[in-house]
C-alpha cells in the first residue's frame, strides 16, 4: 500500500487489509510506504489513527517508511492510492519497474476506471472517514478474490 507520505492513506490501507486478511484466515504480509521521505519514522496522522480505532483497528505502532526499488522483489502486489503515486513509484524503480505488480487500489472496486483515493491531509476529520470507507471497500474486494485453500489447510 503506497501513498505520498505514508501517514494518512497507506497506513489506513495497511491496517484495514491486515485486519480483513486475518479475519479471513489469510497469512499475508501487508505493509505500507510513501514515495517521499518527509515523514520517515513518524506514526500515522492522528486522524488516520482515530478513524482506524473507531473501526476496531489499531495502527498506532506503524511508522512511515519510504518506498524502495526492493519492494518489487519483496511484494507480489503494490497498490498505489493515486496516479501521481504510480508516477513516483515508476521514477524510484527506474528500469526495475514492473507494471504487472502495480495498480491503483480502487481498480479493485472499479476495474479500469483508474480512480484515486484522495489525500485527506489538508482536510477535516470527515474526509478521513470517507477515505477509510473507500479503502475498506477495496480491501473487501481483494479478500473476495483470494484463492480458497484446499480443505483442512490454512489459508
Amino acid at each position: 500500500m503506497v501513498c505520498l507520505g505514508n501517514i494518512c492513506r497507506s497506513p489506513l490501507a495497511e491496517g484495514i487489509l491486515k485486519h480483513k486478511a486475518k479475519q479471513a484466515g489469510l497469512n499475508w504480509l501487508v505493509e505500507s510506504a510513501g514515495t517521499n521521505g518527509y515523514h520517515i519514522g513518524e506514526p500515522p496522522h492522528r486522524l488516520s489513527q482515530k478513524v482506524a480505532k473507531l473501526n476496531g483497528i489499531d495502527i498506532c505502532d506503524q511508522r512511515s517508511r519510504q518506498f524502495v526499488v526492493g519492494d518489487f522483489d519483496r511484494y507480489d502486489k503494490i497498490y498505489a492510492m493515486s496516479d501521481d503515486v504510480i508516477d513516483e513509484i515508476r521514477r524510484i524503480a527506474k528500469h526495475n519497474y514492473d507494471a504487472t505488480k502495480v495498480d491503483l487500489l480502487l481498480n479493485e472496486v472499479y476495474p479500469g476506471e483508474d480512480r484515486s483515493v484522495f489525500d485527506p491531509w489538508f482536510g477535516e476529520e470527515p474526509g478521513y472517514h470517507e477515505v477509510y470507507q473507500m479503502i475498506s471497500e477495496a480491501c473487501d474486494a481483494i479478500i473476495e478474490k483470494a484463492p480458497c485453500p484446499p480443505k483442512g489447510e490454512p489459508k
